[in-house]
Order: C-alpha cells, then sequence, then structure tokens
C-alpha cells in the first residue's frame, strides 16, 4: 500500500495539451507570418509590432531617425545599440569569411543602381562607380566599445541583406523567452522553425520556392524539406532587377566591381542553425560561380544548400549539399 501511495504521490503530471496560435501581420517592408503551438497565447500581435519597431528603429533605411540613418549621415560613426552591434558584427565576420563578397558597406552603389529609395532613370556610368567604390569596403568599418566608426565620411551602412534574418531569430527568441518549444517564424521569405506541430507531432515542412516559369526556360523544380530546428532563407537573382532597354541588372551587386554580378546562379536557399546566418551567406553564395559556391559549402560544413544554376546552353539546373539531400521529403 506505501509504494502504491508513494507511487501516486510522485507520479508526474499530465502533459498541458498544446494548441496552435497564428499571427500574421506586416512590418519591415513585407509581411510575417508565426505559427506557435502553446498551452495559451503567451505571445501577441501587440508583443511583435513593439519588437519590430524597437529593430526598426535601429537598422531600418526607411526609418529617417533610425539609428543607421544616423550612422550614414555622420562623417565619423554613432554610439551604437545593441541591434546594430549584434548585425554589424556578423556582417563583419560574412566579409572576411567571403573574402569581401558578402560588404554592408555597399548602400552607395545600391543607391546608384536604383535599388535603393532613390529612382534613377538609368544606370549608373563608369566613371560615377568609380567615384563610389573607394567608400566601399567593410575594412573602413570599425566596433570599438559601444561606437561603430567609419574612416570615410562615405562610408554608408546597407543591412537590408541580413537584417531579416536576424529579426526572424530575434522573433523567436521571444517566443522561446515565453516558454513556447514549437515554432515556425517567416519573415519575408525567412524562416526560422524548432520542433513540431501539434497536436499530431508532425515534423515542421518548409517549401522551397522555384523560380517562375515565364522568367527561365526550364523552370519548375521545387523541393520541400523537414527541418527539427533552424533557419532557412533564399536568395535569388530572377525578380528583383531593373531592366535598361536590353539589359538586365539584378539586385545582387558586387562590392568589389561596383556592377551586378554576373554568374550561372539563379537562387540559393541556406539551412543553417539560425536565420540571420542563412540569411547573410545566401547572398554571399549569390555572388559565387557554382563551382565556387559549391567548394564553399564544402569549407562550411555548418551550411547546407539548394543552389538553381543555369547551364551554359540557357537550361536551368539544381544541386545540393549532401546534407541537405536528407532534408528533402519524399511522399
Amino acid at each position: 500500500m506505501l509504494l502504491v501511495l508513494i507511487g501516486l504521490w510522485f507520479s508526474p503530471p499530465e502533459r498541458v495539451p498544446l494548441r496552435a496560435f497564428y499571427l500574421n501581420g506586416y512590418g519591415q517592408g513585407t509581411t510575417y507570418s508565426i505559427t506557435y503551438y502553446a498551452p495559451d497565447s503567451t505571445v501577441t500581435p501587440d508583443d511583435i509590432a513593439r519588437k519590430l519597431a524597437e529593430i526598426d528603429a535601429s537598422l531600418s533605411l526607411y526609418v529617417p531617425t533610425s539609428l543607421i540613418n544616423q550612422f550614414n549621415r555622420s562623417p565619423h560613426g554613432v554610439v551604437a545599440d545593441r541591434h546594430l552591434r549584434v548585425v554589424v558584427r556578423k556582417a563583419l565576420e560574412v566579409y572576411q569569411a567571403t573574402d569581401g563578397l558578402f560588404d554592408a558597406t555597399v548602400e552607395p552603389l545600391v543607391q546608384a543602381w536604383g535599388f535603393g529609395n532613390q529612382k534613377v532613370a538609368t544606370p549608373p556610368s563608369p566613371a560615377a562607380i568609380q567615384a563610389i567604390l573607394p567608400q566601399v569596403g567593410s575594412d573602413k568599418l570599425h566596433l570599438r566599445g559601444d561606437s561603430l566608426v567609419k574612416d570615410r565620411p562615405g562610408v554608408h551602412l546597407d543591412l537590408n541583406g541580413i537584417a531579416q534574418g536576424y529579426t526572424v531569430d530575434v522573433l523567436a527568441k521571444l517566443l522561446e523567452d515565453k516558454h513556447i518549444r514549437d515554432y515556425l517564424v517567416e519573415l519575408g521569405g525567412e524562416i526560422r522553425v524548432r520542433g513540431r506541430k501539434w497536436p499530431g507531432g508532425d515534423p515542421m515542412r518548409i517549401g522551397i520556392e522555384r523560380p517562375e516559369a515565364n522568367d527561365l526556360p526550364g523552370a519548375g523544380m521545387q523541393q520541400i524539406i523537414q527541418l527539427k530546428a533552424g533557419g532557412v532563407t533564399t536568395s535569388g537573382n530572377y525578380r528583383k532587377f531593373k531592366q535598361w532597354g536590353a539589359v538586365k541588372s539584378a539586385h545582387l551587386i558586387n562590392p568589389k566591381t561596383g556592377y551586378t554580378f554576373q554568374n550561372n546562379m539563379i537562387s540559393a536557399t541556406v539551412v543553417a542553425p539560425d536565420a540571420f546566418t542563412a540569411d547573410a551567406y545566401d547572398n554571399a553564395l549569390m555572388g559565387m560561380s557554382l563551382t565556387n559556391a559549391l567548394a564553399f559549402l564544402g569549407r562550411h560544413r555548418d551550411l547546407q544548400a539548394y543552389l538553381i544554376y543555369q547551364r551554359p546552353d540557357g537550361a536551368v539546373a539544381d544541386t545540393c549539399t549532401q546534407e541537405f539531400q536528407k532534408l528533402i521529403f519524399h511522399e
């Protein structure tokens, strides 16, 4: 009898059933969609809106008073908040790892090509590009204590290539701080997942968008992956571009030459431990040839990738890393 009573006394509590909660809205010039599983709605749309506003006040080029715009206007630099310090530190790390292919100081070139908040009627002239290039280069950017400083007044930051991945991770942390362990956070196509879908316990599945068939010959491949935890982001050059007569210029600009990247890459989907890392490296991979991208991934085993590229005959093909192959869902 005593053993039975002790067993009842110490029996584990019954697990509270988890319900699905959905949050959708607008932020950072795009939409967000969050699904999380919890006993109660512990995270609200207001919580998300406050966090997005906090990040925008630091990193958004579209908020005139933001810290990044203050830095761009300053001849020397600014005292940086936590968001700016963390994102710039990561940008400098990726700049070094990619031999400068990812460069957050590319903002003057982005503006010159008409991909910023300034409209342009014609592409920049070679002379204009040569005048801009001395202001570009993350080697002119330094974190010193709580300050972000620059060597030249014309050095400007554009963190759009990494900020959304960072934001996704911040929103994921907001959920985890509320003891939520099963979720999917998506902002502008950048994703962070953890856990499973309840009540069924199905794994999280993510679809990889294919280039539109009208845009590219032979397009139409698509993959679905299953992921227990991590970040998934995609960069591509088939949607955001400028048409200058017969010349099409994609929005991804080579910071070394000042011109858009010219290679056989169409899109790069990266899986990494977090969305922040994936978002930085998907852009860098788009600046490489397919051969160099695969070699780079071979040296960075924490990154898995699915690459869509164009063959010399114009046909579209795809390839992926070995570990990415294991994530692909098969019916």
